[in-house]
């Protein structure tokens, strides 16, 4: 320890003395020696820094103990101290390490006579009390600072004698100016904006006056352009005598103004929308009463809005209609001032007023006539168009009802077929048709007994349903009853027609019976009827049972080799006189796992009842299209393909795109490709199948008027068939040589059908003798066994390549 002696020549105290001294003053000294580069402490520098006396200190000490953010200081402080050749005192205010203590060294240098420092005398000083205070202004001044940033509020002070205008630097960001530019009041006055300017001063100067505090809201533009919006605060306070100071605080308040307008014009158009939306719309209180309305939903509901207003949701509420004591969203239905029911959709939406209240936001959207069209649509989803009776849907809906009841036993159907009916068609058109099935629907509806329903299901099919069969008599009574309904004469354009119908009835086997099941039974009776003669009646029984459960059986079958290609198609050629394969007609067989292979007629009544036809016609065009692409060329030309189509027809909408994307998807030119209809599907054709047909043609396809001659045209009618091949059916080929009438049709048909630039086909030809005939007055085309039956598609590439087929040659002379 080295203890300081008073200065030579004497002193006012002694070494104790000094030692006191700097304990009360709380420093202490040291002394450096820069050669030895050794540092010695006084024993109260010791007991400041906290360490142990030690004679071998170094200024390491210093160092070590000091904050780390303060070394770099100390190290400047050191190298000024030894590079300064003045010898005054150097200060340094530094940190102590993990404490918040902070020390005052002050030291000065002493040079030997080279003026070289030899040592360097100082004092450590604890100065943290007496910066205490400075430092917590100096943080309050930070956090009032960063208040201000944050909150984005400046201040102000003018002198209003001098001019004079003082401004913290937050209120210098605010105007976007630097914060060390010298502002008097009239340099405030040029940063408002114009439009505010004159009446911005008066504000101030009236505040100077009156000394009543203000506040306002103004713009300013800053230097870079932007408009700034401010709200000020101003207070005057008595100064010197030349006059009053003013001070206060500018706050930056634009975004807070300018979503303020935005919610005022949203709330502006919120409102616009509400009175002119033509939808219902209204407000309602905590109690659920209608305290305002836009004029939809007064003129909705027929009242005026002093007249609607403190009505309550039931009040509102038709009085046939269950009322809901609480607005929710759903449908409720509303009453007008003349009692008529309104059928509303509700959306509700709960908010809060400014002032805390509830309220309901409803919206009534008039779904009377949606509901109205809804029960439209249903009736003509439910109900035949023709007769107004129920349709197929509606009468699976009423089975499925009443054979869920209890008394499910004693229902009874009936299904009725007009007898004949394609006669009336054939001979006075499908008008008369029409008219036809429109009487019988509403003699059915007239003469059946209370309770029970009729329907139609297609075409000049009706159905009877009785839930209770016990209260007609049974069921054998309620079938002959309808069996005389259809007989009894029919008043049809000014005629009197006498029909018949054959009756099928059944009643449930079991309780395991469905509606499906009951129409199937029907059916087959119905079936049974009919093979008996025109306008029987037959019950269901177990034979007849069975037989339908195994065309169904059948139907499941035939469907799944729909969807597994368990088809097979062959061909028969169509051939040219001299032999040439012009056409080969796809015919579809079933190779059936237990029956063997099946013909058309086999399994087409089946699909036709199991609605599978337009499934079986697409797959037969798909695949006798794949099939032909690969058929070799005969005499360099490619020979055409034909389909027979008897449920996928020009009628339907997705004629045309199935068709077309069949011989796209095939790659088979579109003029190979030949589409025979029956005769009956040309008659009366709707102008929609008209183009669906001319859309066809014209990309190059050609249709065929299959079996002409026993449908409904006439010779006459030839020419209103849109079909460039007509075939002469073989009831009229096999005539020929053994009955002239036939003949005489045949070459009629040939007659008219080459004078119409129309290619004819003759079906059926067998023998050499009406090969011959028919070559002889201008047949084109012949098809039939003496050329070739139908053959598996191996079968006919192998005909196409063997050549020309063999036909009869002419007769001599």
């Amino acid at each position: 320890m080295v203890v300081f002696a008073p200065p030579a020549g004497g002193g006012r105290f002694g070494a104790d003395e000094f030692t006191e001294v700097q304990r009360v003053a709380d420093l202490g000294s040291f002394v450096h020696d820069v050669a030895e580069s050794r540092t010695y402490y006084s024993e109260p520098l010791y007991d400041l820094l906290g360490v142990t006396e030690n004679a071998g200190d170094t200024e390491a000490e210093l160092l070590f103990r000091a904050h780390p953010e303060d070394l770099p200081a100390i190290i400047e402080f050191r190298e000024r101290l030894l590079d300064s050749h003045e010898g005054q005192p150097i200060e340094l205010e530094l940190r102590e390490r993990d404490t918040d203590r902070i020390f005052l060294v002050r030291a000065q240098p002493v040079f030997d006579e080279h003026g070289v420092p030899r040592l360097v005398r100082g004092i450590v000083q604890n100065i943290t009390n007496l910066r205490a205070p400075g430092r917590q202004r100096a943080l309050d001044r930070r956090l009032f600072e960063d208040a201000q940033r944050v909150a984005l509020l400046g201040t102000w002070a003018w002198n209003t004698a001098t001019g004079e205008c003082v401004w913290s630097s937050m209120l210098y960001e605010l105007f976007g100016v630097e914060e060390r530019t010298v502002m008097a009041y009239n340099d405030y006055l040029e940063y408002v904006h114009p439009d505010d300017r004159v009446w911005v001063d008066r504000t101030w100067r009236q505040l100077a006056e009156s000394g009543n505090p203000v506040v306002c809201e103004y713009r300013v533009v800053r230097p870079d352009g932007s408009i700034r919006v401010l709200r000020c605060r101003g207070a005057s306070f008595a100064g010197r005598k030349e006059g009053p100071v003013m001070v206060g605080t500018a706050q930056d308040v634009t975004e807070q103004r300018s979503t303020e307008s935005r919610m005022q014009r949203s709330s502006q158009r919120f409102t616009d929308l509400v009175a002119i939306t033509p939808v219902g719309i209204g407000l309602f209180d905590a109690t659920e009463r209608l305290v305002d309305a836009n004029d939809a939903l007064c003129k909705l509901l027929g009242m005026d809005l002093e007249r609607l207003r403190g009505m309550s949701a039931e009040q509102l509420t038709h009085s046939e209609h269950e009322p809901r004591a609480r607005l929710e969203a759903g449908q409720r239905v509303l009453a007008t001032a003349s009692g008529e029911p309104v059928y509303c959709e509700l959306n509700v939406v709960s908010s809060v007023a400014d002032d805390g209240r509830r309220f309901w936001l409803v919206v009534f959207q008039d779904v009377t006539e949606r509901r109205r069209a809804a029960e439209l649509l249903r009736h003509q989803a439910t109900h035949d168009d023709l007769t107004g009776l129920p349709g197929r849907f509606a009468v699976n809906e009423l089975l499925t009802e009443l054979l869920s009841a209890p008394c499910a036993r004693d229902v009874a159907l009936l299904f009725c077929d007009v007898d004949n009916f394609k006669r009336v068609n054939d001979s006075l058109g499908h008008d008369a048709g029409d008219e036809l099935l429109i009487a019988l629907a509403r003699r059915l509806e007239d003469g059946l007994p209370d309770g029970c329903t009729a329907a139609r299901m297609s075409g000049d099919e009706y159905v009877v349903i009785c839930p209770d069969q016990n209260e007609v008599g049974g069921v054998d009574a309620l079938a002959s009853k309808v069996a005389h309904l259809f007989r009894t004469a029919v008043p049809v354009r000014g005629q009197l027609l006498r029909v018949s119908a054959s009756v099928g009835a059944a009643v449930p086997s079991g309780p395991e019976t469905t509606g499906a099941d009951l129409l199937r039974f029907a059916d087959a009776a119905m079936f049974e009827a009919k093979r008996r003669g025109a306008g029987r009646v037959s019950l269901a029984n177990a034979a007849l049972i069975a037989t339908a459960d195994s065309q169904m059986y059948l139907e499941g079958q035939l469907r799944e080799a729909l969807g597994n290609d368990g088809l097979v198609l062959h061909y028969q050629p169509v051939v040219g006189v001299d032999g040439s394969i012009l056409t080969a007609e796809a015919l579809v067989r079933w190779p059936h796992p237990d029956r063997g292979l099946l013909g058309p007629g086999q399994f087409l009544p089946v699909a036709e009842q199991g609605d599978l036809l337009r499934d079986l016609d697409r797959w037969v065009l798909r695949t006798a299209l794949r099939e032909a692409k690969s058929w070799p060329d005969v005499d360099g030309g490619q020979v055409s393909v034909a389909v027979n189509l008897a449920g996928l027809v020009p009628g339907d909408p997705e004629f045309v795109d199935v068709v077309a994307t069949a011989i796209a998807g095939s790659g088979v030119e579109w003029e190979r490709v030949v589409l025979e209809l029956v005769e009956t599907s040309f008659v009366d054709l709707p102008s929609r199948s008209r183009t669906a047909m001319a859309d066809l043609v014209s990309r190059g396809v050609r249709f065929a008027v299959d079996d002409f001659g026993t449908g409904y045209s006439s010779l006459a009618r030839l020419k209103d068939l849109p079909a460039q091949i007509i075939k002469v059916d073989r009831r009229f080929v096999a005539g020929i040589g053994t009955d002239p009438s036939d003949f005489a049709v045949a070459r009629a048909v040939v007659d008219l059908t080459r004078a119409m630039g129309r290619t004819c086909v003759a079906e059926g030809v067998e023998t050499d003798t009406q090969f011959n005939a028919l070559r002889d007055i201008g047949v084109e085309a012949y098809q039939g066994w003496l050329m070739s039956r139908a053959v598996p598609a191996d079968a006919f590439r192998e005909l196409l390549r063997l050549g020309p087929l063999h036909v009869p040659a002419p007769p001599g002379p």
